[in-house]
């Protein structure tokens, strides 16, 4: 006799429960030793050692990409399947905190995605324990280099949506500031395309007694920089979505030289690809020009991007309705657009419908360590959300193949 929602919804939050320490013990692991890019290879060890435990025959697709499968006792006769994915690579972030669990390594786990591959372990061990539910195939995605927008694209080329081909896809992501467990989910563009550009202005480089004898490429650079801020602030429209950012301006070794070259990296976010294209498209055009008007060279090249996220709206209704199950009406709030950060799940968004959501975890009015901005050498995570997410992801994925059999 099946099992009603209510009835695996309270087997699964008692199961939650009694993973929770070992859970926080795969959060603590994966946080003390990050690993930043496309190169995982400790953080990648751990998480196939522990599949493997589990009963899973995990394999890497990709470089530090990996792919497991679980299926229901009938799904030989059919049945669809549902992608749960988890991201792994830390940030260029030397930690301040003060956590016993902290990183000395010069990388942090400050985007939280230490908490995000462990909650997908305590939701592939929550499925194993109840195989016999599952009406159809979970595919499990641990993913590197998120942050570098090169991991969900390098995933999907390696077929990480194929054999079984994948039908519905579900992320998890924390939020620092919010209320811890409360769940975010917007529908439609809820998130920005982002592109990672590199200007490399080339110059003569000369003492810096005598600048006649040289081009200065740090006053190149510092013309194009301002000049880009027009493109925004003249050539779009007042409603249209776009941010340029110069996050990087690198130049010079001495103070009394004139260098030889400049080199700025920043990001473009817009929740319209076409007009991301545009913008590319201007600073390309305004770098190289201003580059020749003071007898310079400019070079522009696009380092990496991920198009702006989509929510299928059905997809949504649908698995923040599971999340209202668990965690109740209040707890979950769906909204209409959303802000200008970025994500590379986003990838996955035009290949399959997807609900991609996020779990509070954590604000100052909670506690005073909690609510530091995402990226911050000091935030600090609440842990007790980790078995909240584990069990959303195991509810939904047997929910949601449940509703979809056939």
């Amino acid at each position: 006799m099946e099992q009603t929602a209510e009835q695996v919804k309270e087997l699964l939050l008692k199961q939650g429960e009694e993973l929770e320490q070992e859970i926080i013990g795969f959060r603590r692991e994966i946080h003390e030793n990050p690993e930043t890019g496309k190169s995982l290879p400790r953080t990648k060890e751990f998480v196939m050692k522990k599949l493997r435990e589990f009963g899973y025959e995990p394999r890497e697709i990709c470089e530090s990409g990996i792919v497991a499968e679980i299926s229901g006792p009938n799904s030989e006769n059919g049945g669809k399947t549902l992608l749960l994915r988890a991201d792994m690579d830390a940030l260029p972030v030397l930690e301040q905190t003060d956590c016993e669990f902290k990183s000395t390594n010069g990388r942090m786990h400050a985007c939280g995605h230490d908490m995000h591959a462990a909650m997908l372990l305590g939701a592939a061990k929550l499925l194993k324990q109840n195989q016999n539910l599952l009406e159809g195939t979970v595919k499990l995605v641990f993913q590197p280099d998120e942050e570098g927008f090169t991991g969900a694209k390098s995933m999907i080329a390696a077929g990480a949506l194929e054999n079984p081909k994948v039908d519905a896809g579900i992320a998890l992501h924390v939020n620092s500031g919010t209320p811890s467990g409360m769940i975010l989910c917007g529908k439609g563009t809820c998130m920005a395309g982002c592109t990672l550009f590199r200007i490399v202005v080339k110059g003569k480089g000369c003492h810096g007694a005598m600048p006649e004898t040289g081009v200065d490429p740090v006053n190149i650079a510092a013309h194009i920089y301002l000049s880009l801020q027009e493109i925004t602030a003249r050539e779009l429209g007042a409603q249209v979505p776009a941010v340029v950012t110069i996050g990087k301006f690198n130049a010079g070794d001495v103070p009394n030289v004139i260098p030889g070259e400049a080199v700025m990296e920043g990001t473009i976010r817009t929740l319209d690809r076409k007009v991301g294209e545009t913008v590319f498209g201007r600073i390309c055009e305004i770098s190289q020009a201003v580059a020749k008007t003071f007898r310079g060279e400019a070079q522009v090249t696009e380092i990496a991007s991920a198009p702006p996220l989509i929510n299928d709206r059905e997809m949504v209704d649908e698995v923040t309705g599971y999340a209202k199950d668990l965690v109740g009406e209040k707890a979950v709030y769906v909204y209409e657009g959303g802000g200008m950060g970025s994500e590379d799940f986003s990838s996955y968004t035009y290949e399959i419908p997807c609900s991609y959501m996020l779990i509070g975890a954590g604000s100052k009015e909670e506690n005073p360590l909690y609510g530091m901005p995402m990226h911050n050498e000091k935030v600090f995570f609440n842990e007790a959300i980790l078995k909240e997410g584990a069990v959303l992801h195991t509810y939904s994925a047997i929910m949601w193949l449940r509703n979809h059999r056939g």
